[in-house]
């Protein structure tokens, strides 16, 4: 795509900027000037289509002007031609070539990253006050093109000798081989942007001699002198390919967010005597270019990796609580992510109605989606917001777990507020038939044991996991939620732990029953995690005490003292189904060799 230039009225009202593939606003709304007043707010727009620039003019008080003449309508523009907005002169130019081949040189220099640090600047308040516009120009570029033009534009007002600058990329990979004795490799070059003080000039073409060994020094600047002023009509293989500069610097920028970058600069000397100063003179005398270069490649630098570890830390926070978060991303991230053996807490929640909706709705599956998407949003949601991490997403089911990579005390108690949360978010729209929620409600099964919890996978690909039987046991209890017809259940040790710890205005627990599921040889006590009585709470705390006593009738085989205490439950209770039904099914009689537990038919 060709570059647009703006040019005002003084050498340094000027921006270059690469036209994106669809249209753009010129304007202060969008491509503004600062120097420019007769700018409106959304002047025109623009669009490059088909090798021509298409100009379409607003409605503003002050008029676009094309060969003199102020034009109404739109029209368009092929490459050099220009536009004018009151004192500013808009071109479309050609992008600049991706790099030149490498181009002899007089005499080298190079200056290690900080060596001009405690030097002050000879015009301080210029340099210094551009310096202080260069966040913004970073934090404010909506992408990546308008950060590359941004940084181009402070780099051509605050290096006053400079012609031309650029923004440059290697492959770091081929240039981490080459040390700055060896020959330069070939290693490719792309300029990210280019920026020139008068257009007529031409595109900048950046050496790549220049970039690869300055990239390669790392924290070093790497500054060419010529012995005279090259001259475009001069060999090629004289000076630079294009000719044309005294001097020409490239200074690295550092950081994992800006690997392989370098900022170019290229000028003359101004001076008539320049062509007679020594080498060290000349270099000297760019001693405060190099250091305004290197104090923007420091905060281009800073401000870029916050940029990338803020987009990170979006992404995991979608997984992790802040606490998770806050290790997950410090300094030994690594360590922490390693696989360990842990005390935990997991959480197995599936989607409830989500077969009978696929099949209900099969010529609509994107609107499923969304819908299936929403529950998983309940559910990470509340995990998430109780200080837990996600591990897992298998189709309409989600895992999280408690005890990793922080040691959490209150994992149970955490875990079962995420629980009660899921339960009450799909309650709360059961009712709405307009709500995305609707039809759909969560079994979930929360188990606590050891298990091992970290970065699970392959060399090539891991996650975030967690491993072990407490896994498969929560799992299990979540599928046990369909026969035994509750929202929540727990193992017997996350029980203990609720009956232990948690207070009755958080939550409740009753032991169900004792049952031995399909497949295993031990039975196991289950327990409904329920919210904190009040008065929407289908049982008392009397209830509670009642199905306890019925529970001690119906293991000890006293089924006539369990059945009473049992009908004494509100009808709408579902979890005294499981206890009412098998005394039905054996005539209110235990079997023979009653051990008081309940067996489960397999699904």
């Amino acid at each position: 795509m060709p570059d647009l230039i703006a040019q005002g009225p003084q050498p340094e009202n000027h921006w270059r900027r690469r036209l994106p593939a669809g249209p753009v606003t010129l304007g202060r709304d969008g491509w503004g000037a600062a120097w420019e007043p007769f700018l409106s707010r959304r002047h025109a727009e623009l669009e490059w289509s088909a090798g021509r620039l298409h100009v379409r003019p607003s409605a503003a008080r002050n008029p676009v002007f094309r060969d003199g003449d102020p034009v109404d309508g739109p029209f368009e523009l092929g490459l050099g031609a220009a536009f004018v907005v009151g004192r500013t002169t808009f071109t479309v130019v050609p992008d600049a070539p991706s790099s030149s081949a490498p181009g002899a040189r007089h005499e080298s220099l190079t200056v290690a990253h900080g060596d001009l640090a405690h030097l002050p600047f000879r015009d301080a308040p210029h340099r210094l006050d551009v310096l202080s516009k260069l966040p913004d120009v970073i934090a404010g570029a909506a992408s990546d093109p308008e950060l590359f033009a941004g940084v181009c534009e402070m780099l051509l007002a605050g290096l006053p000798r400079a012609d031309a600058v650029a923004l440059v990329a290697t492959e770091v990979g081929a240039v981490e081989l080459f040390g700055p004795a060896g020959s330069v490799p070939e290693v490719p070059v792309r300029v990210l942007h280019t920026d020139r003080r008068r257009a007529a000039d031409g595109p900048f073409v950046p050496s790549r001699r220049l970039v690869v060994e300055a990239v390669a020094a790392r924290e070093a600047t790497v500054l060419h002198v010529w012995r005279g002023p090259a001259r475009a009509h001069e060999p090629a293989g004289e000076f630079t390919v294009q000719g044309g500069f005294d001097w020409s610097f490239c200074t690295p920028v550092g950081g994992e967010a800006c690997r392989g970058w370098g900022l170019v600069a290229a000028g003359r000397f101004t001076t008539d005597d320049a062509p007679a100063l020594s080498f060290p003179a000349r270099a000297t005398d760019l001693r405060d270019d190099v250091k305004f270069a290197e104090l923007v490649a420091d905060i281009l630098s800073s401000l870029r990796q916050v940029q990338v570890l803020r987009e990170r830390q979006g992404v995991f926070r979608r997984f992790f609580s802040p606490g998770v978060l806050h290790v997950v991303a410090g300094r030994d991230a690594a360590r922490a992510l390693e696989p360990r053996e842990v005390d935990a807490t997991v959480l197995f929640c599936d989607l409830r109605g989500f077969s009978r909706t696929v099949e209900e709705a099969s010529g609509q599956l994107l609107d499923v989606l969304t819908r299936v998407s929403a529950a998983l949003g309940v559910m990470t949601r509340a995990i998430v917001e109780n200080r837990g991490a996600i591990a897992d997403f298998l189709g309409d089911a989600a895992m999280g777990f408690w005890g990793w990579p922080l040691d959490d005390p209150a994992k149970v108690e955490n875990a079962c507020r995420a629980g009660l949360a899921i339960r009450d978010g799909f309650a709360a729209v059961s009712s709405d038939r307009s709500h995305p929620l609707f039809g759909f409600r969560a079994g979930i099964g929360i188990a606590t044991g050891r298990a091992v919890a970290g970065g699970i996978g392959t060399a090539e690909q891991a996650k975030v996991g967690v491993f072990g039987p407490v896994v498969n046991l929560a799992s299990r209890l979540e599928g046990m939620t369909k026969p035994l017809r509750v929202p929540i259940l727990l193992d017997e040790a996350t029980a203990a732990a609720v009956r232990a710890h948690l207070p009755a205005d958080v939550a409740r627990v009753r032991r169900l029953a004792r049952v031995k599921p399909a497949g295993l040889e031990t039975p196991l006590d289950v327990s409904e995690l329920l919210p904190p009585a009040g008065p929407d709470a289908v049982l008392t705390d009397v209830h509670l005490t009642e199905y306890a006593a019925a529970l001690e009738a119906f293991m000890s085989g006293d089924w006539s003292a369990a059945d009473d205490r049992l009908h004494r439950l509100p009808p709408r209770d579902r979890g005294k189904d499981l206890l009412t039904g098998f005394i039905l099914q054996h005539n209110h009689a235990p079997p023979p060799g009653w051990d008081g537990v309940v067996p489960l038919a397999a699904k």
